[in-house]
């Protein structure tokens, strides 16, 4: 088996938080909503390149509601390219971030969705800027410098 690329992943999230998550999503990543099957119940299908990668589903009848940075997700990583645009816009929009630039594993952007799932954003390690050095691993997920 090879795999070649994130299919999609699902977050729970109730259907109050449905229209911050379409928002974040959209603002910070550049998803956009798109066609979801008619379930029997709320969602939202988040696309990228014309493809569903993020799916947001309620609670299913026998889980208890989520609660914000729990789940069994500990995160998401994408591949990535334009680190300096990203950053830039994580900025103007005052999402806070952490980053780190790790040989041979590359410059790394890491930061939470509204309801506390962590995104990892990986990028060549010649894309970081030049005071991002070593390791962070950590989990401040310090406000960004203005």
């Amino acid at each position: 088996m090879k795999i070649n690329m994130l299919h999609h992943f699902t977050i729970r999230a109730t259907p109050d938080k449905l229209p911050v998550l379409e928002k974040f999503y959209r603002d910070v990543v550049g998803f956009e909503p798109g066609p979801r099957p008619p379930f029997n119940f709320p969602g939202l299908w988040l696309y990228h390149n014309n493809h569903p990668v993020l799916h947001i589903a309620r609670p299913r009848d026998n889980e208890p509601a989520p609660v914000s940075g729990a789940g069994v997700i500990d995160h998401v990583a994408f591949g990535a390219d334009g680190a300096a645009e990203f950053r830039a816009n994580l900025v103007r929009l005052g999402v806070a971030f952490d980053e780190q630039n790790v040989d041979q594993a590359g410059f790394q952007i890491f930061l939470r969705d509204p309801i506390g799932t962590k995104l990892e954003f990986n990028f060549p390690n010649q894309q970081a800027p030049a005071n991002v050095k070593g390791e962070f691993m950590g989990e401040s997920m310090i406000a960004p410098v203005q």
